[in-house]
């Protein structure tokens, strides 16, 4: 029984690190999750960024830029498979975010390119940056820093079984 409750209390204690880590932001009618990125080895010069906007409102906007300490710009880009080929391009309209609506910034989608950056991001840190939308405008928010080969951010982690809760 005590290893039972000892198991119990780890993976409780674990969830509540990881929902630690999530983080919110709030632009007009926007919500912002978990804005995150990856780390990267010494000498990269680009990194992805990736959250989630989920318009409450009854207009649509746009994400149509953004920003990242340390880095040179920003653009918004979209991966897709093209005839079994990987394609990345950028979004020059960004991308639209209908009421209602929430769209994902994730690895192998959309996804923001920070392009020229100064030096490695560095996993467990946070780096401000920004978000500029269309109608609601700039947003400051900060990007955790995850694993080199991390899929999603630190919300996403939950343990099989667990419902997690934010």
């Amino acid at each position: 029984m005590l290893r039972f409750v000892a198991a119990v209390l780890a993976m409780a204690a674990a969830c509540a690190v990881s929902s630690a880590k999530a983080h919110e932001y709030t632009v007009g009618s926007l919500k912002i999750g978990h804005p995150w990125t990856r780390a990267t080895p010494k000498g990269a010069t680009v990194a992805g960024g990736y959250l989630t906007v989920t318009n409450t409102g009854s207009t649509s906007d746009r994400l149509i830029g953004g920003s990242l300490e340390g880095a040179d710009r920003a653009e918004i880009h979209v991966m897709r498979m093209d005839n079994g080929v990987m394609t990345m391009r950028p979004l020059a309209g960004g991308i639209e975010i209908k009421p209602g609506e929430t769209v994902k910034l994730e690895p192998g989608g959309y996804h923001l390119m920070f392009i020229g950056l100064k030096a490695s991001l560095q996993q467990g840190s946070r780096v401000k940056g920004t978000l500029v939308f269309a109608k609601a405008g700039t947003v400051a928010v900060e990007f955790a820093v995850e694993g080199l080969g991390a899929m999603h951010g630190a919300d996403d982690h939950a343990m099989p079984g667990m419902r997690m809760n934010h």
